[in-house]
């Protein structure tokens, strides 16, 4: 079985080409990074829960998170200029493509109620954002050693121009998108 990223040299990259009309491979677009992150919101006066929090986004990543701190106060989050209000992880290269492999082929289809993914949620330069509402999807965190189930965002950033290409290209990778209603 082929891997992702062997994936998308041998079959993605000539189905791209051909499908949206390029004359050279560099114009087909591709993953650049891929981000989780998590965001402690309400559960920020807890103590513990960042820690919970970072050691649930390394077993899922595979990679240290860095904790993210608020560039302004905010009064009505309750929110101080410097307080750490998150954690994120950024990943590229063949650790990023071993995590959408294992998104794509094992989390989906662990999801309750999966019937896919919406195509809505791609800007307009043709980058994607999924949110979860649990860590629990993911095959590395165990139930039992959960002490706070939390969500977490996945953002994939490609070099696509438009929703369209991007849209071709994470559907070209195997991403099981919903049918629009449109």
């Amino acid at each position: 079985m082929l891997t992702l990223y062997e994936k998308y040299k041998k079959e993605v990259v000539p189905a791209l080409k051909e499908k949206l009309h390029f004359r050279n491979v560099m114009e087909v677009p591709k993953i650049k990074k891929v981000v989780v992150n998590v965001g402690i919101g309400r559960f920020m006066k807890e103590s513990g829960f960042i820690e919970n929090v970072e050691k649930s986004l390394a077993k899922i990543t595979g990679q240290k998170p860095v904790r993210t701190k608020a560039k302004k106060a905010i009064s009505n989050f309750k929110i101080r200029e410097g307080q750490e209000i998150g954690v994120t992880v950024t990943l590229r290269g063949k650790r990023m493509y071993d995590f959408l492999e294992k998104l794509v082929r094992v989390t989906f289809p662990r999801v309750r109620d999966f019937h896919g993914i919406s195509p809505a949620g791609f800007d307009r330069q043709g980058n994607y954002t999924i949110g979860f509402k649990e860590n629990a999807a993911f095959p590395e965190v165990k139930m039992e050693e959960i002490e706070k189930i939390h969500g977490l965002q996945v953002i994939i950033n490609t070099n696509a121009r438009n929703k369209e290409a991007g849209l071709a290209l994470l559907t070209e990778l195997g991403f099981p998108f919903t049918r629009s209603t449109k």
